[in-house]
């Protein structure tokens, strides 16, 4: 992927990670390169709902950047390896910055379908990618996590959003395994312990990007409420929470572009 990069004469300065439902920023970026994954080799396919399994390579908000339009999950029965290669990729690639975004079950009563989150930490309930031999190419065997979410992109995506009178929420990320829905009392459980939000990825990209210094803005799209005391004919839909998510994902790419034109 490098040599067709380097023959776009592309260097990308923001790595974006695009979630279910959210592939709409990628049509934003001017001048694209679209590299399936299926056409580089050894690398996963993305076969979750809402997931193309491309990257775009190209110009948003006038930086050069390259976006995956679909993630790698481990619930799709791929090891942590594969889930993160694509970051460690994008890393080798010469990235500054790592946009991750996602669509998240909203735990916090104060939540609505359609709440854009923006992430200022995150709760793993995930293997962590960086179990196993370190790669110390990219960092040391013991990074720190104290702040995860780069604080002065947080603050900058504060601005820019109330600059463009887009309503944003800050809250933590809890990631599960899936690809289970949670249930009830899991839902009550997790809002117990600090979780605002909830889904099935970002956060093992997270930790290998944070592993690699590279600095981390995120967002959730909130796409339906995660409470435990539904009514007794709720149901969980992930066509529904895609559709939400793209209903969503106008002003999710409009504030990403917003924030990228000032870095």
């Amino acid at each position: 992927m490098k040599g067709i990069l380097d023959g776009a004469s592309l260097q990308p300065m923001v790595g974006i990670v695009l979630g279910s439902g959210l592939g709409k920023l990628a049509d934003k970026i001017e001048n694209p390169v679209t590299i399936p994954y299926k056409d580089i080799p050894g690398f996963p396919v993305s076969t979750a709902i809402g997931h193309k399994g491309n990257f775009i390579a190209g110009t948003l908000g006038g930086k050069t950047v390259i976006a995956m339009q679909g993630r790698i999950h481990y619930y799709e029965g791929y090891d942590m390896d594969s889930v993160v290669l694509p970051i460690r990729m994008m890393k080798v690639l010469g990235i500054k910055y790592l946009f991750v975004s996602n669509a998240a079950g909203g735990v916090n009563r104060d939540f609505h379908t359609g709440d854009l989150m923006i992430i200022t930490d995150h709760i793993n309930m995930l293997p962590n990618p960086l179990i196993g031999p370190n790669l110390e190419e990219f960092g040391p065997r013991f990074p720190d996590m104290t702040r995860p979410y780069d604080p002065a992109l947080v603050e900058l995506a504060v601005k820019v959003a109330g600059r463009m009178g887009i309503p944003v929420r800050k809250g933590v990320y809890l990631g599960c395994t899936g690809p289970t829905y949670e249930t009830p009392h899991e839902y009550k459980f997790y809002r117990v312990i600090g979780s605002d939000a909830v889904g099935m990825s970002t956060v093992p990209e997270v930790i290998v990007a944070r592993h690699s210094d590279i600095p981390v803005f995120g967002m959730s799209v909130i796409t339906d409420v995660a409470h435990d005391d539904m009514e007794d004919d709720y149901v969980t839909d992930g066509f529904e929470i895609v559709k939400q998510a793209d209903i969503a994902a106008t002003k999710m790419s409009a504030l990403f572009e917003g924030i990228i034109k000032e870095l």
